[in-house]
C-alpha cells in the first residue's frame, strides 16, 4: 500500500493529470461504509449522492466485498467465448428478478454500453432505424446513447450525432403517436428521468406505450440504469406502471459500485453472432459483485426498505417551511427538492454541514442515498437541509 497522502496533495497531483471534463468539489473522499463517505481528513458524511446511484446496497457491502475477494483468486478476467461459473450464477440470479419473458441478457460494462446494444439489438430485430425518445430523457453520453439524450448542452459539441431519432413530449401520449412511422425501431424511456430532474411518469401514459409498440411492432426500450435495483421502491420501476418491456437496461448499481451494465431482451430480440461484443463485459468479478448484489437486496428485504423510507424520506421533506422550495417530488428514495433559484450554493452548504447531494435537472437537489441508509440519518439529513434552505 502506498503512503497516506494529505487533502492539499490530493488535489493538486489529482488536478495536474486530470482531463477536466469534470467539476470538482474542493474535497478527497478517501472511504466509505454504508451510507457513509470519508474525506481525507476524516470527516464523515451521509451520502446522498451514491456515485448517481451506483451504490443501493451502500458502500463497502460486506456481501460484495466477500464475493469480489473470494473471486479475484480464481479468475478475474474470462471472455464470453469461454463460459464461466460465476458469470453462469449471476444470470440465473438476474433472470430471478427480472420480469419472466426478459431471460436472456447482454452483459457489458455501464448505462451508456446497454443503452448502446439496446439501440443495435432494435435496429436489428426489426430491420428499422427511427428511434424515439423523450424530452429531457437521458441515455449516455457515447455517441450512439448521446443521440437518444435530449439535452442541447451535451449534444451541440459532437454534432452530427447518429441519424434517425426523434424526441417528443415526456407523458404525452398524443404526441408520441403523431411521431411514430413505418420506420420506428424502438421507442426507449425512462419511468423516472433522472438526469432531468425526478420526472416521474404517468403509470396510464406508459400502458398506453406498451399498446403502441404491440399495435405497431415497435420494441420499447426501458431504461432502468438509476431506477433499477430497489431505487424505486420495486425492483424496477416499470413494476410500479404495471408493463414489461422488450428490453430493459440497467447499469449503476447492478454490482454494487463495479463497473457493470446488463441489457435483458425478450424472444423479439434474435441477434446474429458476432454482430456485438465486448471486452471485459460479463467478466466474474463483476458477475461475482453482482450476485452479491441480488443476494443482499433480497435478505434485507431492501426493495420494501427502500419503498418505506422513501415515503417517510418524502413525507418529513414536506415539513420544511422555506419559501425556497418550488416542488419536492419523488419515488422510493429517489427524490428532488426543486428550488425556485440555483441549487450550487445549498449543495455546498450541505456538503460544510456534512451531507453530501447533487444536482437534478436546472435548480434542484437530488437525494439518491443508499438504500441501507437509517431513518436515523434521514432525520439528519432533512434537518440539515431545512437550516440550510431557511
Amino acid at each position: 500500500m502506498g503512503e497516506k497522502m494529505n487533502t492539499k496533495d490530493i488535489i493538486k497531483i489529482e488536478g495536474r493529470y486530470t482531463s477536466g471534463v469534470y467539476p470538482k468539489r474542493e474535497v478527497a473522499i478517501v472511504k466509505g461504509h454504508g451510507a457513509y463517505i470519508y474525506d481525507s481528513d476524516g470527516k464523515k458524511y451521509i451520502d446522498c449522492v451514491s456515485g448517481i446511484g451506483s451504490v443501493n446496497v451502500g458502500h463497502c457491502n460486506e456481501y460484495v466485498i466477500k464475493a469480489i475477494n473470494e473471486q479475484s483468486q480464481k479468475i478475474i478476467t474470462s471472455i464470453e467465448i469461454f463460459y464461466n461459473d460465476a458469470r453462469a450464477i449471476f444470470l440465473e440470479k438476474l433472470n430471478s428478478v427480472t420480469p419472466e419473458s426478459l431471460n436472456r441478457f447482454f452483459l457489458c460494462n455501464s448505462g451508456a454500453e446497454a443503452n448502446e446494444a439496446a439501440i443495435k439489438f432494435a435496429r436489428v430485430a426489426t430491420g428499422r432505424t427511427e428511434i424515439i425518445s423523450a424530452k429531457k430523457g437521458f441515455h449516455g453520453r457515447t455517441m450512439g446513447a448521446l443521440s437518444a439524450t435530449h439535452k442541447p448542452k451535451y449534444r451541440k459539441p459532437f454534432m452530427p450525432l447518429l441519424e434517425g431519432f426523434k424526441f417528443v413530449n415526456y407523458n404525452d401520449i398524443e404526441d408520441l403517436r403523431n411521431n411514430v412511422s413505418e420506420n420506428t425501431a424502438a421507442i426507449i424511456l425512462e419511468i423516472v428521468q433522472g438526469e432531468g430532474g425526478i420526472i416521474l411518469g404517468d403509470w396510464e401514459y406508459f400502458k398506453q406505450v406498451r399498446k403502441l409498440c404491440d399495435e405497431k411492432g415497435i420494441i420499447l426500450v426501458i431504461d432502468e440504469v438509476q431506477t433499477g435495483f430497489g431505487r424505486t421502491g420495486k425492483f424496477f420501476a416499470c413494476e410500479h406502471a404495471g408493463i414489461v418491456p422488450d428490453i430493459i437496461t440497467m447499469a449503476k448499481s447492478i454490482a454494487g459500485g463495479i463497473a457493470m451494465g446488463a441489457v435483458a431482451i425478450n424472444d423479439k430480440i434474435q441477434i446474429p453472432r458476432m454482430m456485438h461484443g465486448t471486452t471485459f463485459g460479463g467478466n466474474p468479478i463483476a458477475c461475482a459483485a453482482g450476485s452479491a448484489v441480488i443476494d443482499f437486496i433480497k435478505d434485507k428485504n431492501l426493495v420494501e426498505q427502500s419503498r418505506k423510507n422513501g415515503e417517510y424520506l418524502l413525507a418529513e421533506l414536506r415539513k420544511i417551511d422555506s419559501p425556497r422550495i418550488k416542488e419536492i417530488r419523488g419515488i422510493g428514495l429517489m427524490i428532488a427538492v426543486d428550488l425556485k433559484e440555483r441549487p450550487t450554493p445549498y449543495l455546498k452548504a450541505l456538503m460544510e454541514r456534512g451531507i453530501m447531494a447533487n444536482i437534478a435537472g436546472l435548480t434542484g437537489i437530488r437525494l439518491l442515498p443508499p438504500l441501507v441508509i437509517s431513518k436515523e440519518d434521514i432525520d439528519e439529513v432533512v434537518r440539515v437541509l431545512g437550516e440550510v434552505l431557511a
